[in-house]
């Protein structure tokens, strides 16, 4: 049996695991967009898994350089704006949908942001 104290091992295999998560984050991702019934619950799987799946990825490709001798500004800056600019992009695209009254799936049973919606809509109306 192989001793497991060298430390490139341990990297090896947690880079390797990150990026393995990552593919099946990605993965449920790419199911959720094909299998849910309406536009807001496939923007919320398009999101959060596809956030998740890039963020697992590029941790294990960092973690892959860091044991190749190499440190890559540009895989934290990609995390970082993957993390910023994914879920407002399916926020203001969800939030557009919904004023632009694209209907919720039939399965649907509760809708929060009508009352908002329409107590805004009443306010601007007064104004």
């Amino acid at each position: 049996m192989s001793d497991v104290n060298n430390p490139i091992e341990v990297l090896e295999v947690i880079a390797a695991i990150s990026i393995l998560v990552g593919t099946i984050f990605s993965f449920f991702s790419a199911v959720g967009l094909i299998r849910l019934p309406d536009l807001y619950s496939r923007a919320h799987a398009a999101s959060k898994s596809s956030t998740m799946g890039v963020l697992f990825t590029l941790v294990g490709t960092f973690l892959f350089f860091i044991m190749e001798g190499t440190f890559s500004i540009r895989l934290f800056l990609g995390i970082f704006f993957v993390f910023l600019t994914a879920p407002v992009a399916a926020h203001v695209i969800v939030r557009s949908a919904y004023r632009s009254k694209v209907p919720l799936a039939p399965q649907s049973v509760q809708d929060d942001l009508k009352g908002v919606i329409e107590i805004e809509g009443e306010r601007e109306r007064e104004q």
